[in-house]
């Protein structure tokens, strides 16, 4: 099925994925043209902690999902990961547990369209779908940790003192609860529990709302 030769038209969906980390802060991009080389669309999405590989199955799953939904009945996809490139022309095994369901989901995609390739490239290759899946992490880190907003103090009160700065981003975000216990609800006195990790806030749990400021600060041993 991964082989499809239809007659056309067809697209091209350029597409790569990423994790800083691996695990770690994980987007996708995808850039799509026509049989001219024209410009059809791109897409990006940051994903949260991914891997690599579910990044770049994630770009697929993307630009799959563009071709079904826009009416564009054959797809040739282009991507620097031999491994899904393989795994999708049945050369390798899918023995990840993480990237079955993914395999799974864009084989039933690939059988709803009328042709489908897809073929290896090196990075150099692929430079529009690298510059959206680094775009897609560089947003998403910066919509994770935003710097602290300064309390505004009364002038009328002679105690208060502006805000200390935010120390460097290393070392723990907050301590981290016990594996035991799940973390408490986020209150205005209790904060979202998370640490850093090679320059990167984690979370612990749960999702910070958009527009939420947070205080850096090191771990009390």
């Amino acid at each position: 099925m991964a082989d499809q030769k239809h007659s056309g038209p067809w697209i091209t969906a350029y597409c790569d994925g990423g994790s800083r980390g691996n695990p770690g802060p994980a987007g996708y991009g995808v850039y799509l043209e026509d049989e001219q080389g024209q410009k059809v669309d791109e897409l990006y999405e940051f994903l949260g902690v991914k891997t690599n590989n579910v990044a770049e199955y994630s770009g697929l799953l993307a630009a799959l999902e563009f071709a079904l939904e826009e009416g564009h009945p054959c797809l040739r996809v282009v991507a620097d990961s031999e491994l899904m490139v393989k795994q999708m022309q049945g050369k390798y095994r899918v023995n990840s547990p993480d990237l079955r369901p993914l395999y799974d989901e864009a084989k039933r995609r690939v059988a709803r369209l009328d042709g489908f390739r897809i073929e290896h490239v090196l990075r150099g290759k692929n430079k529009h779908a690298d510059r959206l899946a680094n775009l897609a992490m560089d947003e998403g880190t910066r919509k994770t940790v935003s710097r602290p907003r300064p309390a505004s103090s009364p002038a009328s009160s002679p105690a208060a003192t502006p805000a200390a700065p935010a120390p460097a981003t290393t070392g723990s975000l907050f301590a981290q609860p016990p594996a035991s216990r799940p973390a408490p609800p986020a209150t205005p006195d209790r904060p979202i529990l998370g640490f850093v990790k090679g320059g990167v806030v984690h979370l612990v749990e749960g999702e910070l709302p958009e527009g939420t400021f947070v205080r850096i600060t090191r771990e009390r041993k």
